[in-house]
C-alpha cells in the first residue's frame, strides 16, 4: 500500500515538474507568420500644448516679435531716461496687411544704453549657450537714416553675455528685412534680450527675431536641433501633426487652418493657442501660436527624420468640450476643398496651383503624402455626417488616400460604440482610438485587439499614455509603473499588427516651466532636454518593430498577463533575426527559457536589451536622465535556447540572429 502511494506521489511531482516546465518555456515559432508589421507601425504625435512650437521645437526665442498678442506689448518691458510720452508706439496698418498688422514706432534720442532699450523675456527666459552663434533679424522701416539698433543677450544682472549693432541700410518708405549674428560669451538658462536705441531719428520696427545657431540641419529660422534629433533617434514611422484639440479649436475662429501657415514666415497670421485658457491650475496667457512652424515645416520634418506625414484637418467641428460649434452641412464646401487643396500641396506637380505653392517654398519634389486625418475627438452623428461628405470629395479624387477617422475620446461607452460601429459599416481605412487611463487598465487591455476583425477597419491607437493619478491632473507622473504598463500593452498592439496599423503616444513634449497637461513623452528647459521611462519604451518598439509578426505562445496561449508576462514578437526579414520582446509585471524575478522553433538555425550568441528598475515610482529627470534606461548585454543561444531571466518590473528585448 504505501509502495502504491509512494509512486502515486512521484507521478504527481513529475506531473506538476512536466506542468511547472511547460508554463516556464516561451515558444517562439518564426516560421508562423500571423501579420506584416506596416513599416508606420510606431510613430509619434505632435501638438502644440506644453509650449511644444513656439517656446519648444520651433526656435524662435523673442515672444510676441511682431507685437500681435492680445497686449501688444505683453513678453516686452521698456526702460531709458531719455523717454518722452509718445515715443513708442503700436500702430496699424490695418485691412491692408491684415495678417500681421501691428509694428512698433520708435522715436529715439539715445547716446548711450540707458537712455532706451525695450527688452523681451523670451518663452520663460532665454536659454544661451556658450560659444554659440545668434541670428538677429528685424524688419523696419525709416525715412532717414538716424538711428543704429544694439541688439544683446543680458543675465538677471544686465551683464550682456552677447552683443551686435545693426546699422539699417536703406532709408525709404518700404519695409526692410536686416539681419546681424553675434557669438554668446556664457551659458545662462534664462536669459533676455535686450535692444537700445542710439541716435536721433524715427525707425518702425516689426518682426523683432533672435535664433539660435544650432537649428536643425542649420536651417534659418528652423527648429530646436536637440528636440528634433531625439525624435530622430526613435526612428518615428510617422508624424501627426499638429496635433489633437488644437485642430479644432475652442471655436471655429480659433481652429487650425493650413493653409494660413505656409508660405513667408512674417505673412503667417497669429492667433490664440487654445491652451492659453484650458485649465486652470495651469492658465497661460501669453501662449499664442505664431505658425514659424507650419505645415510645411511639418511635411519638411517628417521628410528629415523619415517619417510618414499625418496631417489631421479640421471637419466642420470646433472643440465639443468648448463650445461644440458646428458648420453646417451646406456650408462645409470650403472645409472640404482644404482638404483636397492640402493633397495637392503635399503630392500636386509644380503645375498645380498649391504644388507651385510647394515649389516656390523650396521644394519642388512631392511629399508623397499617403494619410490624411479628418477631424480630432470628433463624436456624435454630427460628425458622422461631415465625415460621409470628406470622406466621398476625397476618394472620388485621391482614392489611394488612406483617411483616419475619431471614436471619439474614450476607448468604451456608448460614444465610442456609435462611431466604432457606424464607421466600420461604412468600411472606414483606419479608426483612431484613444485612451489616457490607469496602469491597471492598460495591464488588464492587453488582449484588446485579439478579437477584432481582421478583414475590418483597421485601427490607429493615435493618443495614449498611462496616467498615474488620474486624466488631465498636475501629479501626473512620468514614472516606471506607467511606462511599464504601456510596454505590456503595446505587446498586444503588436501581436495584432492585422488589426492594429499604427500607434502613437500622446503628448509628445513639455516644456518644465510651461506644461499645461501631465504626463508628457519628453521634457524640456530653455537649455537641456530628456527623454522619460515612456519615451524609452515607445523608441524600444520603434527601434526593434521588425517586418513580420510570429507565433509566441505559453502552454499554447498567448502571453497576456499569466503570472505578470507580456511578450510579442517579430521577425526582421532585414536584419535576418528573430526579435522577442518580454515584460515581466511583477515584484518579483522570474525565469523563461525562450524555444526558437521552426527550419532556421540561430547564431549562438544574441544581444539582450532590458529597461528595469524595481521602484515603480522611479523618474528620469534633468539631473539624471539615463535613472530608467536601456542597458545591452550579450546572451548565449544553445539549440536554438536561451534561458531569459526576468527581473521584477523589466521590460526585455531579445534580438536573436539566423546563421
Amino acid at each position: 500500500m504505501l509502495k502504491k502511494y509512494f509512486f502515486t506521489a512521484i507521478a504527481m511531482f513529475s506531473l506538476l515538474n512536466v506542468m511547472a516546465q511547460k508554463n516556464t518555456t516561451i515558444a517562439v515559432n518564426p516560421d508562423k507568420i500571423t501579420a506584416k508589421v506596416h513599416p508606420e507601425m510606431w510613430g509619434v504625435f505632435f501638438e502644440d500644448i506644453n509650449m511644444g512650437a513656439d517656446g519648444g521645437i520651433y526656435a524662435e526665442l523673442i515672444k510676441n516679435r511682431s507685437f500681435e498678442f492680445y497686449k501688444p506689448l505683453m513678453g516686452w518691458t521698456i526702460q531709458g531716461s531719455k523717454i518722452q510720452e509718445g515715443d513708442l508706439l503700436v500702430l496699424n496698418k490695418g485691412e491692408k496687411e491684415a495678417d500681421n498688422p501691428r509694428y512698433l514706432r520708435v522715436i529715439s534720442r539715445g547716446t548711450a544704453k540707458a537712455d532706451l532699450n525695450i527688452t523681451n523675456e523670451g518663452f520663460k527666459g532665454i536659454g544661451v549657450k556658450k560659444g554659440l552663434s545668434y541670428d538677429f533679424s528685424v524688419f523696419y522701416r525709416q525715412s532717414s537714416p538716424a538711428v543704429k539698433l544694439h541688439a544683446e543677450l543680458i543675465d538677471s544682472t544686465g551683464k550682456v553675455l552677447g552683443s551686435a549693432v545693426l546699422v539699417p541700410e536703406t532709408s525709404d518708405s518700404q519695409w526692410k528685412k536686416q539681419s546681424v549674428t553675434f557669438t554668446a560669451n556664457q551659458t545662462v538658462n534664462k536669459a533676455k534680450f535686450n535692444l537700445w536705441f542710439e541716435g536721433a531719428g524715427q525707425i518702425d520696427l516689426d518682426q523683432i527675431s533672435l535664433f539660435p545657431g544650432d537649428t536643425w540641419k542649420n536651417r534659418k529660422g528652423g527648429l530646436r536641433g536637440d528636440m528634433v534629433q531625439i525624435l530622430a533617434d526613435m526612428k518615428p514611422g510617422f508624424i501627426r501633426f499638429p496635433g489633437g484639440c488644437i485642430v479644432e479649436g475652442h471655436d471655429l475662429s480659433t481652429r487650425y487652418q493650413w493653409k494660413k501657415t505656409i508660405g513667408p514666415v512674417e505673412n503667417r497670421k497669429l492667433i490664440v493657442n487654445r491652451w492659453n485658457s484650458e485649465f486652470s491650475h495651469r492658465p497661460a496667457p501669453d501662449y499664442y501660436q505664431t505658425f514659424g512652424l507650419g505645415f510645411y515645416e511639418y511635411f519638411q520634418l517628417s521628410e528629415d527624420i523619415g517619417a510618414e506625414p499625418l496631417p489631421i484637418l479640421n471637419c466642420g467641428m470646433s472643440c465639443q468640450f468648448n463650445t461644440a460649434e458646428l458648420v453646417p452641412l451646406d456650408e462645409l464646401d470650403p472645409y472640404i476643398q482644404d482638404a483636397l487643396d492640402l493633397i495637392e500641396f503635399a503630392n500636386g506637380d509644380v503645375n498645380t496651383p498649391w504644388g507651385k505653392v510647394r515649389a516656390e517654398m523650396g521644394h519642388p519634389a512631392p511629399f508623397h503624402l499617403k494619410m490624411l486625418g479628418i477631424g480630432n475627438e470628433n463624436w456624435g452623428p454630427q460628425y458622422l455626417e461631415r465625415l460621409d461628405l470628406f470622406t466621398k470629395a476625397v476618394k472620388s479624387k485621391y482614392p489611394e488616400i488612406k483617411l483616419i477617422n475619431s471614436s471619439g475620446t474614450d476607448p468604451d461607452g456608448a460614444r465610442f460604440d456609435l462611431l466604432n460601429t457606424s464607421l466600420r459599416k461604412m468600411k472606414a481605412d483606419i479608426i483612431d482610438e484613444h485612451y489616457y487611463r490607469s496602469p491597471q487598465w492598460f495591464l488588464a487591455n492587453a488582449k484588446r485587439y485579439d478579437n477584432y476583425d481582421r478583414n475590418g477597419s483597421k485601427v490607429f491607437a493615435g493618443e495614449y499614455a498611462a496616467q498615474s493619478d488620474g486624466i488631465a491632473k498636475p501629479t501626473n507622473k512620468n514614472n516606471w509603473e506607467c511606462a511599464i504598463a504601456e510596454a505590456a500593452f503595446m505587446t498586444g498592439l503588436e501581436r495584432n499588427a492585422a488589426v492594429v496599423h499604427m500607434a502613437s503616444y500622446a503628448p509628445l513634449f513639455a516644456h518644465a516651466d510651461g506644461w499645461q497637461w501631465t504626463p508628457d513623452m519628453i521634457w524640456v528647459d530653455n537649455l537641456a532636454i530628456y527623454g522619460t521611462p515612456n519615451y524609452y519604451v515607445q523608441k524600444l518598439y520603434s527601434l526593434n518593430k521588425g517586418t513580420d509578426v510570429i507565433d509566441i505562445l505559453s502552454d499554447q496561449k498567448v502571453i497576456a498577463g499569466e503570472d505578470g508576462i507580456y511578450a510579442s514578437a517579430v521577425l526582421d526579414q532585414k536584419t535576418n533575426e528573430v526579435v522577442i520582446k518580454v515584460i515581466n509585471a511583477s515584484s518579483s524575478a522570474k525565469s523563461r527559457n525562450i524555444v526558437i522553433n521552426g527550419s532556421k538555425k540561430t547564431a549562438s550568441g544574441g544581444k539582450l536589451i532590458q529597461l528595469q528598475n524595481e521602484n515603480l515610482s522611479a523618474v528620469n529627470t534633468f539631473a539624471n536622465a539615463v535613472n530608467v534606461s536601456p542597458k545591452e548585454k550579450e546572451i548565449t543561444i544553445k539549440n536554438n535556447q536561451a534561458k531569459l531571466d526576468l527581473q521584477p518590473y523589466s521590460f526585455n528585448i531579445l534580438r536573436v540572429p539566423f546563421q
